[in-house]
């Protein structure tokens, strides 16, 4: 079952196209890969997802209903959630404070089943901020103010949710980490779609692969197939 399919997505910026006729589809349960040089599209592609942008054509439709053109609240309520490429957090607030904000504006519509994560508390633990709660979020290190991020966003209650570059600028033991973060995610039955550059980390935990340029979509498969394939190694991974 597809929980998001976006066709023909354009998106132009003056006389440059950022998306460029797009199609692609999220199954539900998976963690997708979105990767690609810089410019090559991937942020704005979760712009238009997300409703911070309108295409200039095209659909994007989630669980069935066409939600393109939604503003960014209503998205939100339907189920969708988002971290971003340089982290957004209310820095003068507490961390337990940034993550009651995702209540406010989140799903009230989804099950139960995940009542462990129905509570702040539990999902500051659930990240790895327990005990961090009366903290100002702005004294956080930058790997717990990206799992502050995170918190924040599973606090609507996600069916899917969108990861911006969350392991870049992290050591390696802090993207291990990451790395167990997004597959515990995923195993409380939250759909992942994530940009990312760190390539261990995608071709680690990634079910399939979707890879842009200039807008396009050039490549799609498992990480095995991306891997082997000329073109994105040309474009792309590089030898």
């Amino acid at each position: 079952m597809n929980i998001l399919e976006a066709k023909g997505l354009n998106k132009h910026f003056g006389g440059l196209a950022a998306t460029s006729n797009v199609d692609g589809y999220i199954r539900k349960g998976e963690i997708l890969g979105l990767i690609g040089p810089n410019g090559a599209g991937k942020t704005t592609l979760f712009n238009l997802v997300s409703g911070a942008l309108k295409p200039d054509s095209g659909t994007i439709t989630f669980k069935g209903v066409d939600i393109t053109g939604f503003k960014p609240h209503k998205i939100a309520r339907m189920g969708i959630a988002r971290t971003f490429q340089s982290v957004k957090i209310f820095s003068r607030m507490s961390v337990l404070d940034n993550t009651r904000l995702g209540y406010l504006f989140g799903s009230t519509k989804e099950k139960e089943d995940k009542a462990d994560l129905g509570d702040a508390d539990a999902i500051l633990d659930f990240v790895g901020l327990s005990g961090l709660g009366d903290r100002r979020a702005i004294d956080l290190t930058l790997a717990n103010q990206k799992r502050l991020e995170v918190a924040r966003a599973l606090a609507t209650k996600p069916g899917l949710l969108l990861l911006d570059e969350v392991m870049a600028g992290l050591t390696p033991t802090e993207v291990a980490q990451a790395m167990e973060l997004v597959k515990k995610i995923r195993d409380r039955g939250i759909t992942i779609m994530m940009i990312e550059h760190v390539m261990k980390a995608i071709m680690t935990i990634c079910d399939r692969i979707v890879v842009l340029d200039h807008g396009e979509k050039i490549a799609e498969g498992t990480p095995e197939e991306i891997t082997c394939n000329k073109t994105v190694i040309e474009v792309y991974l590089g030898e």
